[in-house]
């Protein structure tokens, strides 16, 4: 391991990673931008995108740390360093599991604050976050400084909870309130979230919110853009292909294929990677799925698959208007702002004349990633589980063995709870087989087609071309005339040139026993 500079894997303090000599991506220039203008700022970023690390940057720019910057873009300008009073609200720490909790963590927070400024003795928690406003201001001579970390993990956690969620908002609604109504008192405010709905409400009273999620000015203010990339890992790409016994183009092109991709405003031309992925690849010299290893977020599967969401147009790119994204509400069972907003989806085309964006997945990372999450849902489980390994799908299709993989889905059908609804499991079966095989794709080369006259499935293995076709209430005889009547191996025959063999599946799935009836094969 020598030889290894320090990366700042889950260290999000900018002093520390300053001071102990970690790996830092210079992002101090946007703080210029921001302090062009005197209005409060609102940024959404999804989970592990350096939020809180900005978060802790803006902090100790407003403490007058010049020491830290040293060398940096901000200490190449005529920027004050002064002392600011900073409030620094960090949402990521707290339990907000029941209205309780919420309040004395809030009350935690605040209490900490007047330990230094005084406390009046006011009641409400809008009223002693007023108070200490002017307190500040009165006592230093300098107006206050508002940070914000992460203002909706409160209502991330309750999401389920509608109740609960409505006394969160209502509490935080008066709370961040305050930050107009004390605006003689305020020098600057900058609030972050993973996601943008309920802003309307919950910010209505902070009419002047400067909302930068999609500005273009902005859009690489958190990740690694390509060229922070190519300029600040040199060592970190040089040992990648030393170890893994590629180029160091070959690295470049794997680490954009499963990292990179995310745009955060109209202009497209600016890809971020994620850099909570990209500094793991680096640390352990492999091309690993790091992001989802934290956790997906069980509720926003559990949405996907309550709404009956068309799982397919995930491949072929989403249309959604600037208004909806703008405006989601948390009360809504849309599933596709909340994918853009969490980091699944991202923007791939903007269309000026309606206003609209074309959200798609933006890697490998996620695409394998998010499926591999819906896989269980879909087979019939209510969460994530291990039983169901797709790995081995790919391996018994790579060694012939195609009873054993339909067995093999037929025995997670099996084990899972049986439902009442019927036609909802047919719809399930669908999209369970449709995520393994897409799931397959990391291993093999796999195409799923959905169109009329197209086979469901063709797999290429290295000595076969697997053509599939599936019925449900029908007969497996039926899905293999159908394959041969549609004359679809046509447009693989040419692969038997090449040495592949056509193996032609005919399979039928009975919703009354919901499991896979009989499957039959023929090879050309």
């Amino acid at each position: 391991m020598s030889g290894i500079r320090n990366l700042p894997i889950g260290i999000q303090t900018f002093e520390k990673i300053i001071l102990d000599k970690a790996v830092y991506v210079d992002k101090t220039q946007y703080i210029e931008k921001l302090l062009e203008l005197k209005c409060p700022y609102f940024l959404s970023r999804p989970r592990r995108f350096g939020k809180s690390l900005f978060i802790s940057t803006l902090r100790s720019y407003f403490e007058g740390r010049k020491d830290l910057f040293e060398g940096l873009a901000i200490s190449k300008t005529e920027s004050e360093w002064k002392h600011y009073p900073v409030f620094y609200f960090d949402f990521n720490v707290g339990d907000f599991s029941t209205e309780e909790n919420f309040k004395k963590s809030l009350d935690k927070k605040l209490s900490t604050y007047e330990e230094i400024f005084g406390f009046n003795g006011a009641q409400t928690f809008a009223d002693r976050f007023s108070d200490l406003l002017k307190a500040a201001h009165e006592q230093t001579g300098l107006r206050t400084v508002i940070l914000v970390d992460e203002y909706d993990k409160p209502l991330l956690n309750a999401i389920d909870n509608e109740d609960l969620v409505e006394t969160f908002l209502k509490i935080l609604k008066s709370f961040y309130g305050v930050i107009k109504g004390e605006d003689a008192h305020i020098q600057f405010t900058f609030i972050t979230g993973v996601t943008r709905f309920d802003k309307v409400s919950i910010f209505s009273d902070l009419n002047n919110l400067n909302d930068i999620s999609l500005s273009e000015n902005f859009s690489g203010i958190c990740g690694i853009t390509q060229k922070e990339l190519e300029e600040n890992f040199v060592q970190e790409i040089n040992s990648m292909a030393q170890k893994n016994d590629m180029s160091q183009s070959d690295v470049l092109a794997e680490l954009k294929k499963n990292y990179d991709g995310y745009h955060f405003s109209q202009d497209i031309q600016t890809e971020v990677y994620n850099p909570f992925s990209l500094l793991n690849a680096f640390y352990n010299n492999s091309f690993g799925s790091y992001w989802f290893s934290t956790g997906t977020p069980t509720f926003l599967t559990v949405m996907m698959r309550r709404t009956n969401f068309d799982y397919t147009v995930l491949e072929n790119n989403i249309e959604v208007s600037l208004r909806s994204l703008e405006n989601y509400r948390l009360s809504s069972t849309e599933p596709v702002p909340m994918l853009y907003q969490t980091g699944y989806l991202t923007i791939k085309e903007y269309d000026k004349e309606y206003r609209s964006f074309t959200l798609g997945l933006p890697n490998d990372e996620v695409r394998y990633g998010l499926y591999e999450n819906l896989v269980p849902l879909y087979a019939g489980y209510e969460e994530k589980t291990s039983n169901i390994e797709v790995l081995n799908f790919a391996k018994e299709l790579r060694a012939g063995k195609v009873n054993d993989f339909m067995e093999r889905i037929n025995n997670i059908f099996d084990a899972a709870p049986k439902k009442s609804n019927q036609r909802k499991y047919e719809l399930d079966c669908q999209a369970f087989v449709w995520l393994i095989f897409k799931l397959m794709g990391e291993f093999v080369l796999c195409e799923v087609q959905n169109g009329k006259g197209r086979s469901d499935a063709v797999v290429w293995e290295k000595n076969v071309v697997y053509i599939f076709e599936f019925k449900i209430d029908g007969s497996a005889e039926d899905a293999l005339k159908q394959i041969n009547s549609k004359e679809y191996p046509i447009a693989y025959r040419t692969e038997q040139l090449n040495g592949r063999k056509i193996v032609k599946i005919g399979v039928n799935y009975s919703s009354s026993a919901e499991k896979l009836t009989n499957w039959v094969i023929e090879e050309e």
